[in-house]
């Protein structure tokens, strides 16, 4: 059964599940974060501490798409400065099982990747 048959929907950029969904949380950073915020609420500083080569415009890009996905909640505290805290949603924990997962398959095969990487990589 075709994608299509099982959605009832072309695979047009806008209605294909794979690129509406999945490409969002698919990118380099996005995935980082949600793994990160399964430990529970992070002040923004806090998730630029843990994840040490994001930057910070990128962080807050990743931030508010997760966010308008409905994945992250951002909460801010009138303070001075103002504070902003980050937490997963009920859809966001939804994901950590796949998620959980998917890190487990990258730990345990990283060395073998490595591996055919460098292999691959003496060849050229």
């Amino acid at each position: 059964m075709k994608l299509s048959e099982q959605t009832g929907e072309e695979l047009g950029h806008n209605m294909c599940p794979i690129r509406t969904v999945l490409g969002q949380i698919g990118d380099k950073w996005s995935l980082l974060v949600i793994l990160l915020l399964r430990g529970g609420e992070y002040r923004f500083s806090a998730i630029n501490r843990a994840i040490p080569d994001i930057s910070q415009r990128m962080l807050t890009q990743t931030l508010r798409k997760l966010e308008r996905d409905g994945l992250v909640l951002r909460t801010v505290i009138p303070s001075i400065p103002p504070r902003v805290d980050y937490k997963i949603t009920e859809l966001g924990r939804s994901l950590f099982d796949a998620i959980t997962t998917l890190e487990k398959w990258a730990i345990d095969k990283k060395i073998e990747i490595l591996r055919a990487r460098k292999a691959f990589e003496s060849k050229q």
